[in-house]
């Protein structure tokens, strides 16, 4: 008898809590939780975009210190992937650097080299890609022996490529919601079980009694 007695009080204490109460609760935590989640993504979107802006100037300081505030970032947040960002006027700069060293005058391919910036210029109304595959390809048309694309070697363009992780988890407005939406919905798979089986002793164990 006394074991039937604290069963049906660990039931009625199961009771008290209501279902739809921790349905609510959830409800209203995953709504909190979300936002902060979004509020991360935000924080690495806009942190990218001052990458991209920092590069378009060519300040290297700054391409430098806006790359490891978003790598700070990213990696300190949850919901922050930020899939690759290239820094592409960085590498046609780099690119044109490399061009332009090999145009000098103490180059003595230099004048092949102006030669195929004067050919190619007028072909692309600003510097980008296209522009530099045009230089290299009228640089192969000489023979191997005096082939001068082979002294140049262009940046490689991975070099520029930035990737950064974000956490699975963190812990931040936006992981400690998430873990506490967790925790209730624990609970309220916990209470389910627990009054299936209180329920279930009543009915079958001590039935006779």
């Amino acid at each position: 008898m006394a074991a039937r007695r604290q069963i049906k009080r660990n039931l009625r204490q199961l009771q008290r809590v209501k279902t739809w109460q921790l349905v609510v609760l959830l409800l209203l935590m995953g709504f909190i939780a979300a936002t902060f989640l979004r509020l991360n993504n935000v924080g690495m979107v806009e942190r990218r975009a001052a990458v991209l802006v920092a590069d378009e100037t060519g300040d290297s300081e700054a391409i430098k210190a806006r790359l490891f505030e978003l790598q700070r970032y990213v990696s300190s947040h949850m919901n922050a992937s930020m899939g690759s960002i290239y820094l592409e006027h960085q590498y046609k700069r780099d690119s044109q650097k490399t061009i332009d060293a090999a145009s000098g005058d103490s180059n003595p391919n230099g004048n092949i080299y102006k030669k195929a910036q004067e050919v190619c210029a007028p072909r692309f109304s600003n510097y980008s890609q296209a522009y530099l595959q045009c230089t290299v390809d009228y640089l192969a048309q000489y023979s191997p022996a005096d082939n001068p694309s082979s002294q140049v070697q262009l940046p490689k363009a991975d070099a520029y490529r930035h990737s950064y992780a974000s956490p699975i988890w963190s812990p931040d407005f936006a992981g400690w919601t998430v873990l506490a939406c967790g925790l209730i919905l624990l609970a309220i798979v916990a209470r389910l079980i627990g009054l299936v089986i209180l329920r279930l002793l009543l009915k079958t164990r001590y039935r006779e009694l």
